[in-house]
């Protein structure tokens, strides 16, 4: 069980709230939220994935969202939602509300006299807000946290603990910035110059849509010459590298320690899970899903699944196939001669 503070509601309230059919007890009270298995008699629990269905049958909790056709079957109060995790998410919105937003800069911040800050946002300690920089309406700068100049944030954005944004970078609404997220520094690049390397100055920027998260130790590069760019609604992991003039395009999720080379253009829909590496100058297309651990290579124009990823096997196992990949090449030269004397052996004349 998981107490969530400061809201409680009857199940016919709750229901009215969300927009939700429900089916039980009106007058049940729910206070929290919890998995099937270990929700108390207050809270609320969900049924999206099937391969829990058995833990309806042990589950002591007030209510449990889930579609009709699984509360069919199911004798306790039920939320029936055509998309159990997502109204799950609501509900947990519904019963905890974020803090109370409390405008006002903090006495250690240092804020340049030049820079644009809305009256109804505020400044955490130690903060830096750089000349020319625009802070929006209700936007929350936390601690530590580096703005440079003219970077400019939207209305309703959160930047929540010692995050760097720099480059001029431009953010949307409704954005979240976890901690230790870097934004705006420097792309790799670099030239070749007479045995050593020469830095290509970076001169381009970041935009960053409405609605996008970016989750903690995250990079996201300024561009070379055009910006790098995060169309609206993009998601994105904790520890993830998004290197110079990479596009990603809207609803696309990153789940953490993807690495995407410079240049490459992501499209909308796209999934893309953990420990993938993507290669520069490449273009993938909308509907997109690339599975974990995967390494792609050449631009994809189809939608659907793709991956290159290699499942764990029993160590014993494994050892046994990594031999046989070793001796491919040997059965692949076999195998052909053996064919080219069959087809030697078929056309030879009496």
């Amino acid at each position: 069980m998981t107490q969530v503070p400061n809201r409680s509601y009857r199940l016919r309230e709750l229901a009215a709230e969300l927009g939700l059919n429900h089916r039980g007890d009106d007058s049940a009270r729910i206070s929290g939220v919890g998995t099937l298995s270990r929700a108390g008699p207050n809270d609320a629990s969900f049924l999206a994935n099937p391969a829990y269905r058995d833990e309806l049958e042990h589950t002591r909790a007030a209510v449990v969202v889930m579609t009709a056709k699984a509360a069919e079957s199911y004798a306790g109060n039920a939320l029936i939602s055509a998309n159990p995790y997502a109204d799950w998410a609501r509900l947990i919105e519904h019963l905890s509300p974020p803090p109370p937003h409390q405008p006002g800069i903090h006495a250690s911040a240092v804020v340049a006299d030049t820079a644009g800050i809305a009256e109804s946002a505020s400044i955490g300690p130690q903060a830096s807000i750089g000349a020319g920089a625009r802070i929006g309406e209700r936007v929350r700068i936390g601690p530590g946290c580096v703005i440079d100049d003219e970077v400019v944030i939207g209305d309703d954005s959160l930047v929540v603990a010692r995050v760097y944004i720099g480059g001029r970078a431009r953010l949307g609404q409704r954005v979240i910035v976890h901690p230790g997220v870097v934004i705006g520094a420097d792309g790799f690049g670099l030239a070749m110059d007479r045995g050593q390397w020469r830095k290509v100055p970076q001169v381009g920027s970041v935009r960053i849509g409405d609605d996008c998260e970016i989750g903690a130790n995250t990079t996201i590069d300024r561009g070379a010459i055009d910006d790098t760019v995060l169309d609206d609604d993009v998601r994105i992991d904790n520890q993830v590298q998004i290197a110079h003039n990479v596009t990603i395009g809207a609803h696309t999720a990153i789940a953490g320690c993807v690495g995407i080379a410079g240049s490459t253009r992501i499209g909308r829909y796209c999934m893309i899970a953990g420990a993938s590496g993507i290669g520069g100058h490449l273009d993938i297309c909308d509907s997109v899903i690339i599975t974990a651990m995967s390494t792609v290579l050449d631009s994809i124009d189809q939608p659907g699944e793709y991956g290159s990823g290699i499942p764990a096997r029993p160590h014993g196992r494994w050892k046994r196939l990594l031999v046989r990949l070793g001796q491919l090449d040997d059965w692949a030269r076999r195998l052909k001669r053996i064919e080219q004397l069959n087809k030697n052996n078929g056309s030879a004349k009496p």
